[in-house]
């Protein structure tokens, strides 16, 4: 479960840490560029503590990533044939998951430069946004795609981050499929696994 842990970080430098609700711009690239650079200010914000923080990137969160698409890209094919209590349950647990996992550290990102370099529109649904972080002292450069699903054009959202050529997703997914494959495909293993590792 740790290991998805170094780029599922990388998401604590998109979220406004803002306790109201704020609409973002329709078009991809600047929808990213806002996110991140409401973030940037906010996360160097000494007044914050870090309670606050995580509380702030856990609502950001559900507002701008796609988390159940995210969970049944994950399960893989099982979702097609599990029963929906099952499923329901499995979506529940990976919420909750995802969210644990997103805010289990905040690296201070907060000095180093963001750059938008690029959009590239796939089709109506789904644009790559093209960024990277500058490097600092102890960090090199981080060159992070972000997957924008556009279905509603109004409301862009968050489905996977390539980092480094690492999907966040597909990285998930492999990682889920191992569990099931080493346990007969019972989800309610891979549930069982999820809400062990909220309990820690």
């Amino acid at each position: 479960m740790k290991k998805i842990s170094s780029i599922l970080v990388i998401f604590v430098l998109i979220f406004k840490t803002s306790f109201a609700s704020e609409t973002y711009s329709s078009d991809p690239k600047m929808f990213v560029e806002e996110l991140v650079n409401d973030a940037i200010s906010k996360l160097s914000d000494i007044d914050l503590r870090e309670e606050e923080k995580v509380l702030f990137i856990e609502k950001i969160a559900l507002e701008n990533v796609d988390i159940t698409a995210l969970g049944l890209y994950t399960l893989g094919d099982l979702r097609k044939t599990t029963e929906k209590e099952n499923l329901n349950r499995y979506q529940k647990s990976f919420e909750k998951y995802f969210l644990k996992s997103l805010t289990s550290r905040l690296t201070d990102y907060s000095s180093n430069k963001f750059e938008v370099i690029s959009s590239d529109k796939k089709n109506s649904n789904y644009t790559i946004v093209k960024s990277k972080i500058a490097p600092s002292d102890n960090q090199p450069e981080i060159k992070i795609d972000w997957r924008i699903y556009t279905k509603n054009p109004e409301k862009p959202l968050i489905r996977d981050l390539i980092v480094e050529g690492l999907s966040l997703a597909r990285t998930q997914k492999e990682e889920f499929a191992s569990i099931l494959n080493s346990n007969n495909n019972d989800i309610n293993i891979l549930i069982n696994k999820l809400e062990d590792f909220l309990k820690n």
